[in-house]
């Protein structure tokens, strides 16, 4: 872990960017293979495909855990850099993890289950405490994570240095 305040400022602008984008793809996939392993394997609520047979299902699913585990290793391949160049900057890149989850979650409770219906966290159950649980989890995720980017910029950086 590094002290961003001990880090030159032209160094911490240079990797910002570079912190946010893996800690954004490292949410991405976190959350991926959680709602993989938990609602898809563990529970059989639904397939990231249901329109269609369950083999079909299972073949999505395998590609929606194929895309979390790449996700998930390319960030982490992303922070090995970081800290092999001593420019790890944990806060920024959680606030990264924070949004890329939220923002995810967010896309999947409401452009797949609502507007393409690809799936929905369950069946045959009144989904509305489903959907609101699963839609302010993800709205509380996205804005902690975008406050933490806020916080974290750059410019709040030569402030608080």
């Amino acid at each position: 872990m590094h002290d961003v305040k001990k880090m030159d400022y032209p160094i911490a602008v240079r990797y910002a960017s570079r912190n946010l984008w893996s800690g954004f793809l490292f949410g991405l996939g976190l959350i991926a293979f959680i709602d993989e392993a938990v609602f898809h394997q563990l529970l059989h609520w639904h397939h990231f495909y249901d329109k269609a047979t369950t083999n079909i299902g299972l073949v999505s699913d395998g590609f929606f855990h194929a895309f979390s585990w790449f996700a998930t290793i390319g960030s982490l391949f992303l922070v090995a850099d970081l800290r092999r160049r001593n420019t790890w900057y944990v806060k920024r890149w959680f606030g990264g993890v924070l949004t890329g989850a939220g923002l995810f979650q967010l896309y999947d409770g409401t452009i797949q289950h609502k507007l393409w219906k690809l799936h929905q966290i369950r069946y045959d159950v009144d989904i509305l405490p489903y959907d609101v649980a699963w839609n302010i989890t993800a709205f509380c995720m996205l804005l902690s994570g975008l406050l933490l980017l806020i916080r974290t910029r750059p410019k709040r950086i030569k402030e608080d240095g």
